[in-house]
């Protein structure tokens, strides 16, 4: 059963159930079956109509708004932020995790953000996803200002424009690979939904797994599936939190490639947050943290995307 929307729930992966789940749950109940229940198909329903709205409606400029209208390429950085901070509270008071964070991004880039644990890695992958709002500071994602955004609207922008891709693979259990890659793209009312998901499987090598349960597939093979689903909807932006962190050497580096590979191939813009110093120098940027600071901005070994699969 989909539960109501979490704000921030990033291990709980929200935008694989609540953003696709609501979409769905509005556009058709009766496609749910196993996927959710009738009756949270119509809890959703109404805030599912809000994200319909939101994701259907073109935003103000957007559609001209830094674009080349001769070419179609994008002109404006799809990652543009500026004096980001970001403060929590615990029973100890406030805690800063980010401080006063720059960062732009180029379509196309890969790049890789590196740091010690609790350097605030993962918290600026949030912000940037718009799982968690900055305290302070602009963020501009796929062209749109975060700050000024709902909760709705930034789950239809995540939909729409961004895949994440989990450490820990956070695929529907109670259905099978092809079901885990098609259930965003059906719940975006596309009716050509398993056909796209079978192309995608095919792609990351798992064409005779299309029917196994996660539990029946390896580490590696839930994370290719992982891929593929972040893929299906065509983002713009990939952003992967330690996509190898609870897989073993020989399997992480085959995700790794095939992750390059896919970035290459869709031309998706990709953050990659990881500890792998190697890992990192095979994207064209390394931004590196430490206490919540971007602390240096160095070149990798790949300069363009098409470098990067090499």
């Amino acid at each position: 059963m989909f539960r109501p929307y979490a704000h921030g729930d990033l291990i709980a992966g929200v935008d694989r159930i609540n953003e696709v789940g609501l979409i769905g749950a509005a556009r058709n109940p009766a496609t749910c079956h196993r996927r959710c229940s009738a009756r949270s198909a119509i809890m959703m329903a109404p805030r599912a109509s809000a994200i319909l709205t939101a994701r259907e409606k073109p935003e103000n400029g957007m559609q001209q708004r830094g674009m080349d209208q001769s070419s179609g390429h994008s002109t404006e950085p799809i990652i543009d932020i500026a004096g980001v901070g970001l403060t929590l509270t615990s029973r100890a008071g406030a805690v800063e995790i980010l401080r006063d964070v720059q960062l732009s991004v180029t379509p196309g880039q890969s790049v890789a953000i590196v740091g010690p644990s609790g350097s605030g890695k993962t918290s600026l992958l949030m912000v940037l996803a718009g799982l968690e709002r900055a305290s302070a500071g602009r963020v501009t994602v796929v062209g749109q200002d975060f700050a000024q955004m709902s909760e709705d609207e930034l789950a239809a922008a995540r939909g729409r424009d961004i895949g994440i891709v989990f450490q820990s693979f956070h695929l529907v259990p109670t259905m099978t690979a092809l079901e885990n890659i098609a259930l965003p793209l059906e719940f975006a009312g596309r009716t050509d939904a398993i056909e796209v998901a079978r192309d995608l499987l095919t792609e990351v090598g798992l064409t005779d797994r299309a029917e196994h349960f996660p539990a029946e597939l390896s580490g590696g093979e839930q994370q290719r599936v992982a891929l593929a689903r972040a893929l299906s909807g065509s983002p713009r932006l990939i952003l992967a939190d330690e996509p190898t962190g609870n897989l073993d050497g020989k399997t992480g580096r085959q995700v790794i490639d095939l992750l390059f590979g896919l970035h290459r191939r869709h031309g998706a813009t990709l953050v990659l947050i990881t500890h792998d110093e190697s890992l990192a120098a095979r994207c064209s940027r390394v931004v590196r943290m430490a206490d919540g600071r971007i602390v240096a901005d160095e070149a990798g070994s790949a300069t363009t995307p098409q470098a990067v699969a090499q």
